[in-house]
This record gives structure tokens, sequence and C-alpha cells, in this order.
């Protein structure tokens, strides 16, 4: 069990097309040149931007010159946006299977805990919710 970082991937491939996209006459960037940033494979970029895509954070664009541009400004995308958009599971997760129900703590537990960890969850989004894309990319580029 290990933590994921489809969030870190995705914040610093949105961080770095509102750094580099303005700068373009276009406003395209590759996933090739996103991936040379993040410094993985371009298919784990692609899969990130198709997420990215379907939150209606970016978008595509096909032919010559195909490449991905961001659809809202950095100031507009919170980073609860991106952990939306990219983590499809509970932040954490119940036992697997369903503990021992002849067991007092094996049969309550589970409401508890699921309780507990929703508000956990919400108290997370909330603080991303407080960071924009642009204030991580004001942060990461400050001297």
């Amino acid at each position: 069990m290990g933590a994921s970082s489809r969030m870190t991937v995705a914040t610093h491939t949105l961080t770095w097309m509102a750094l580099v996209c303005p700068k373009r006459t276009d406003g395209i960037v590759t996933s090739d040149q996103i991936a040379d940033s993040v410094n993985t494979n371009p298919v784990v970029i692609r899969r990130t931007l198709g997420s990215l895509r379907d939150a209606g954070l970016v978008e595509s664009r096909r032919g010559q010159g195909a490449g991905w541009l961001l659809t809202r400004a950095p100031e507009a995308i919170t980073l609860r946006d991106v952990y939306l958009a990219v983590e499809h599971e509970p932040l954490l997760a119940l036992h697997p299977a369903t503990p021992n129900q002849k067991c007092p703590i094996g049969i309550g537990i589970p409401p508890v805990l699921r309780e507990a960890y929703d508000r956990a969850e919400e108290s997370m989004k909330r603080e991303l919710a407080a960071v924009t894309i642009a204030d991580v990319l004001r942060e990461t580029v400050a001297p």
C-alpha cells in the first residue's frame, strides 16, 4: 500500500502549463514536453491529462500543432479541483474485507472510522480549495 502520486503529477503538469502556455502564441504544449519537466513517461502524462480534461481543466487540440492547453486561468484552478479530477479513491480506506461480525470491535468500527475519515477528507478538501495553481507557480518560482 503506497501513497498515490497522481495529485502531485497533475499539479506539476498544470503548474508547468501555467508557466509555459502564456509564452506561446497558441498556448499549446505537448505531453512529451510536460513529461520532460515531470521526469516521467509521456503515457503517464497523457493519462493524467485525460483525467484533467474530463474535469474541464485542460483541453486537447488535434491535427497540426496538436497538444494541450488550460481551459481556465491558473487563478481559477484550485488544488481541490485537481484532487477531485485525479483521485477516485477515498483518502483513507476501510478494510477490503468485512471484519468479524461476531467481534464487538469488528462490527462497530467501520461506521466510526468512516465518519472520522470522511471528516478528515472534507477538511483536506477545504485546505486544498484555498490554494490555486497560480499560488503554486508563484511559490515555486519565487527566489
